[in-house]
């Protein structure tokens, strides 16, 4: 009997030690830039993974705010390892032009080389979230690799293609729109008008032709799914600057 105690007294005073340690927060690292962007240009981002969001607002800028950080519980014995994978996986910006903006995300070598389908670079088990708000009728072209994208609010044209996850548009319900929407293994849901119809029995094609469209929209879904909503009422207006 005392040695059951012993042993109930120790767990007692064991396990808020061991919940702690579990509900420990994981290494992260957040980041937001600035860039002056006129209204109208064209916004690339490419080789983005992770959850990925685009909003439109009434600056002549655009600000991306970058968060990195590491599976819970990873390493907790060797904090600096989580650090240099952080630091590892870049998000980059840069200007081929006036009128156009790159934001690319780069990861490093990986250490021992594998063959295909094995990608040559790692992004470490660094998972990222990132946040981008752009002049409303900014161009998009997106190449998102796994995980979601989705954009509110902006009016100029989009090219969103994603190789697993969801693609998902928020649209101004007064909007007019040239569709053209292709997913090889999963639905494509629209809102709004146009004719869909099933590819090889697991995907989805839809088109929305209209000759008066204000704005066209081309998206292209390996896995997963593609969504198309009007904005709620309630939701709409212009988005403050956060600066």
């Amino acid at each position: 009997m005392v040695h059951k105690l012993a042993l109930a007294l120790a767990l007692t005073l064991t396990l808020p030690l061991f919940a702690d340690e579990v509900l420990k927060p994981p290494a992260q690292v957040t980041n937001t830039d600035h860039f002056d962007f006129a209204p109208g240009g064209t916004i690339r981002v490419d080789g983005s993974y992770g959850d990925l969001y685009v909003e439109g607002w009434d600056q002549p800028e655009v600000e991306i705010t970058v968060k990195k950080f590491m599976p819970y519980n990873f390493d907790p014995a060797h904090p600096e390892r989580s650090a240099a994978h952080l630091e590892a996986v870049k998000v980059v910006t840069e200007r081929p032009s006036p009128a156009e903006l790159a934001i690319s995300t780069r990861l490093p070598s990986r250490k021992t080389r594998l063959l295909p389908p094995f990608s040559s670079t790692t992004n470490g088990e660094v998972m990222l979230e990132v946040q981008i708000y752009v002049p409303r009728n900014s161009k998009l072209a997106i190449h998102h690799s796994v995980g979601t994208v989705a954009v509110r609010d902006v009016t100029g044209d989009i090219q969103a293609s994603c190789h697993r996850g969801d693609i998902v548009l928020w649209l101004s319900p007064s909007g007019t729109y040239a569709i053209d929407a292709k997913n090889r293994l999963g639905k494509v849901s629209s809102d709004f008008p146009g004719a869909s119809r099933s590819e090889f029995l697991v995907g989805q094609k839809f088109d929305g032709a209209n000759s008066s469209a204000t704005q066209k929209l081309y998206l292209r879904m390996g896995f997963g799914g593609i969504t198309l909503k009007p904005i709620p009422p309630e939701s709409e207006g212009p988005v403050a600057s956060t600066r």
